[in-house]
């Protein structure tokens, strides 16, 4: 197979195990609390990451980048897994899966507004743009659709889905500085952030006990949401021979999130979420898109001008 087409393959297996999460998560926390959840998801992960690693005959770079920068470990720990998927999880326990979805997607219109005053990057228009459209999406959402009388339906619900998209990009913006082996980056802060979940846990909601359907759903958490297909999309990266292309793939997450949640959760999907989850989409899109229109009428000017 072509490195082009494997790439393609390597990203749709990816996005479409990220479609299937939304819907686990929400079987998980039927049977377990969010911490519970967070515990038994990020041991599995830790164990296939590290069988990962192990394949790869790269368990020597655990000891080597961790003695290099313990303090950076630490602090990506901290935010992912034991931060991130503690707000996120709570979101999820709160609200719908139609929602907490559709608000968890802003993060990546939060990130390059934030980037200004945390990497000193320039603020661009299209990124105020974009945020404006898609935490219109939010309002939306937030309000199921009754714009005229405000009143969110679940406010500590929609806190915990924001934050989690605020402590998604703090993760994002630290890993930046990260110069070492990907997958064994993410396996160091699943290992540092391990201990932080097992003493919340044990603190506050005890050991979860043995369900089967729990544990199935726990597990699933862990391998295709935290683990193995980070590094399918790492795999699908590294092969495309253009990143922008399989990056696009990534809107399809969310529609097909939104089919699973619907068929296998049962939940009726509101107008106000198709309506806000389009509008957070559009923005992604202009996002993307706007910069890129920007860039080529800014080379043609030149050869226009020589003409």
């Amino acid at each position: 197979m072509k490195p082009s087409n494997l790439a393609y393959v390597y990203g749709l297996a990816a996005v479409l195990l990220w479609s299937t999460v939304a819907t686990a998560f929400k079987l998980a926390l039927a049977q377990y609390s969010p911490l519970q959840l967070l515990f038994i998801a990020v041991l599995s992960s830790v164990v296939a990451l590290g069988a990962i690693v192990a394949a790869q005959g790269k368990l020597g770079l655990l000891k080597y980048q961790f003695a290099a920068r313990p303090w950076f470990y630490c602090q990506t720990g901290l935010l992912n897994p034991f931060l991130y998927y503690v707000a996120l999880f709570k979101a999820y326990e709160l609200l719908p899966a139609q929602q907490a979805l559709s608000l968890n997607y802003t993060w990546a219109i939060l990130l390059p507004l934030l980037a200004v005053p945390l990497l000193g990057q320039a603020l661009r228009k299209t990124d105020l743009f974009a945020a404006l459209i898609a935490y219109s999406g939010v309002f939306v959402i937030a309000t199921g659709g009754n714009l005229s009388h405000f009143n969110l339906e679940n406010p500590t619900g929609m806190l915990m889905a924001l934050a989690s998209t605020v402590l998604w990009c703090l993760y994002w913006i630290v890993n930046t500085r990260d110069k070492g082996d990907a997958v064994v980056s993410l396996l160091l802060s699943f290992l540092i952030g391990l201990p932080l979940v097992t003493a919340t846990m044990l603190l506050t909601s005890g050991l979860p006990s043995f369900n089967a359907k729990g544990i199935a759903a726990a597990v699933y958490v862990g391998l295709f949401e935290m683990g193995l297909t980070f590094v399918l999309w790492l795999m699908a990266l590294k092969t495309a021979k253009r990143t922008a292309s399989i990056s696009t793939l990534v809107f399809l997450s969310p529609v097909l999130s939104i089919g699973f949640i619907a068929m296998v959760l049962g939940e009726t999907i509101r107008s106000s979420t198709f309506i806000g989850l389009a509008l957070i989409l559009l923005a992604l899109a202009l996002q993307q898109l706007l910069p890129q229109f920007a860039g080529k009428q800014a080379a043609a000017k030149p050869a226009q001008d020589k003409a």
